[in-house]
């Protein structure tokens, strides 16, 4: 499996789309790399940049833009609302598959210390990467900011870890870092009051504020018995805010990173952020993403706001979505496009090749019905049981939201819920089969020239054809698990959709029985006839009590028809 990291570089330029080019462009010339994002902000004149690829690839990309940088960008002249010190300011990478945070620490380090050694940036290694234990926190490391940093470099204990410990007045100082995911997300307030946003911010992030004696604003800071001053914590962990006011939409707003949303979710934030504003009498208009977020993120939050209405969550991806975006109030600014915003969209926006799943319906038939081999009948299968098992989660969504049976909603979210997850599967393995044909074709046409060309195409035929078994066995088993959502349905179900269930019998069951004829074809090509016995008895086994669950679902219907 490939590794992937993300890395989401800052600049310090947030106006000049020029300079924005010239970086982004030393980016998308290094192959293996996705730019995802290019989010620039006028009032922080800052730009944040995403992107994603193999460790290698990202990592060289990152270093030619940091070097691109600080040729086009020059710090002395820099003003904005963000907090800053360098021209590249951050650089952080973020493991996103097959590979750990450790593994993703030593490409930071790598990657510092060739910016430090090769461009004459002073370099601080911060979060996962940092060398030094106060320097984890990026505030610390940049306090002071860019107009600090004379006096700051010139301290012992404020060394570089990699890079000069000279002022570089062009380029400042860039901060590289290894991170768990971040979102960036800004809350919007119908106010213009940054001192208004600020308390809001104090309570909700999680260092808070300092306790103070008598009045909040005004008093005394208690101290501890060392002297220091004393905190009061707010309630959002791993939540760090400012409030400040952006010209560009004439509002003020809650500037928060959440830095793992595993810990505190999108919505809880935005929930808490609704609360602690309605206490000091401001109301919350919306929010605005900087940068990507996650899928599952939005999932969470559309689902979150679904259970809060006591409606069914086994609804289609993109209702979820469109939930979240408009609970959230993501366009309340602009217009919010998920194709743009959210990393996973992002990436399958990338691909050249059309999936047969994108197809609407007349253009699948089309193609099925062309002379081109593939779809076939294992693609087919695996639709067929996804519409199957789309009926079923329709019959628990119909009931769900029947009238009279309010306290059952979710009771029937849970199998609509369920529902989904099969349907999703089995859409994903219609792909997954035409891919698998095409993978034996692409073997057949491997050189044979040698003896070990031969050797080489022999055993590519034979990976690919294990692989054409194992997918339609896979369609097998997780229509079956389907037909639990079928059943269900037809027994408790609305009545009056009962039919719905037990055309969705039929379906998976049309599926299941198209699927092990797959299984069957493409075994007889396999030498490995131990492997073909296991996995032609368990596909046997799956159509026998297919079988038997079918008849058991149509009688049922046929009862209550």
């Amino acid at each position: 499996m490939k590794q992937l990291i993300e890395c989401v570089p800052n600049f310090s330029e947030g106006n000049n789309m020029d300079i924005i080019k010239q970086i982004t462009n030393e980016i998308e010339s290094v192959e293996g790399v996705s730019l995802l994002d290019v989010d620039p902000g006028q009032a922080t004149n800052r730009t944040v940049v995403t992107i994603v690829g193999t460790p290698d690839e990202v990592c060289e990309a990152a270093f030619l833009a940091v070097k691109k940088a600080s040729e086009v960008i020059d710090m002395r002249n820099h003003k904005g609302a963000h907090p800053r010190f360098g021209a590249t300011d951050v650089c952080p990478l973020v493991p996103v598959a097959n590979i750990t945070m450790e593994e993703t620490v030593e490409y930071a380090r790598k990657l510092a210390k060739r910016i430090g050694d090769e461009l004459n940036i002073p370099i601080y290694c911060y979060e996962n990467a940092a060398l030094i234990e106060e320097r984890r926190n990026l505030a610390v490391c940049r306090a002071g900011e860019y107009e600090g940093l004379k006096e700051k470099l010139a301290k012992p204990e404020w060394k570089p870890d990699f890079g000069p410990a000279q002022f570089n007045a062009k380029s400042g100082v860039t901060a590289v870092g290894a991170r768990d995911f971040l979102v960036a997300y800004n809350v919007n307030l119908n106010t213009t009051s940054t001192r208004r946003a600020n308390s809001i911010a104090f309570d909700v992030r999680e260092k808070g504020r300092v306790k103070r004696e008598g009045n909040a604003l005004t008093g005394k800071p208690v101290l501890d018995d060392k002297g220091n001053k004393v905190w009061e914590p707010g309630s959002l962990k791993c939540v760090k805010a400012i409030g400040w006011f952006i010209d560009e939409y004439g509002i003020a707003q809650i500037s928060m990173n959440l830095t793992n949303i595993s810990v505190t979710p999108v919505h809880v934030a935005y929930d808490e952020v609704f609360k602690k504003a309605l206490e000091r009498g401001i109301r919350v208009s919306g929010s605005e993403l900087v940068g990507l977020i996650p899928l599952q993120a939005m999932i969470d939050a559309g689902k979150y706001f679904l259970r809060k209405q006591k409606r069914s969550v086994g609804i289609p991806e993109k209702e979820i979505i469109k939930i979240a975006v408009k609970s959230l109030g993501l366009d309340d600014l602009y217009e919010f496009k998920p194709e743009e915003k959210i990393i996973e969209y992002k990436l399958a926006a990338d691909e050249k090749k059309k999936k047969l799943i994108d197809m609407n319906l007349a253009e699948f038939t089309d193609e099925t019905a062309s002379e081109s081999p593939a779809p076939g009948g294992g693609s087919v299968s695996a639709y067929m049981g996804a519409m199957g098992v789309a009926l079923g989660t329709m019959v628990a969504n119909l009931s769900s939201h029947k009238r009279g049976w309010d306290d059952r909603w979710e009771e029937f979210s849970e199998w609509a819920e369920k529902g989904m997850k099969y349907q999703s599967e089995l859409v994903r393995l219609v792909d997954e089969d035409t891919n698998a044909f095409n993978k034996i074709m692409d073997a057949f046409g491997l050189p044979k020239k040698t003896e070990e060309d031969k050797a080489l195409r022999k055993q590519a035929i034979q990976d690919a054809t294990k692989n054409a078994i194992l997918v339609p066995f896979k369609v097998m088993e997780v229509a079956y698990k389907a037909l639990e959502v079928i059943k269900a349905m037809a027994e408790i179900g609305n009545p009056n959709s009962v039919s719905d269930a037990g055309v969705g019998a039929l379906a998976i069951r049309s599926c299941i029985k198209g699927a092990f004829l797959n299984v069957k074809i493409n075994s007889g090509d396999l030498e490995d006839k131990t492997f073909v016995q296991t996995v032609s008895e368990k596909a046997k086994d799956i159509d026998k009590k297919t079988e038997e669950l079918e008849k058991e679902i149509l009688s049922i219907v046929e009862s209550k028809l």
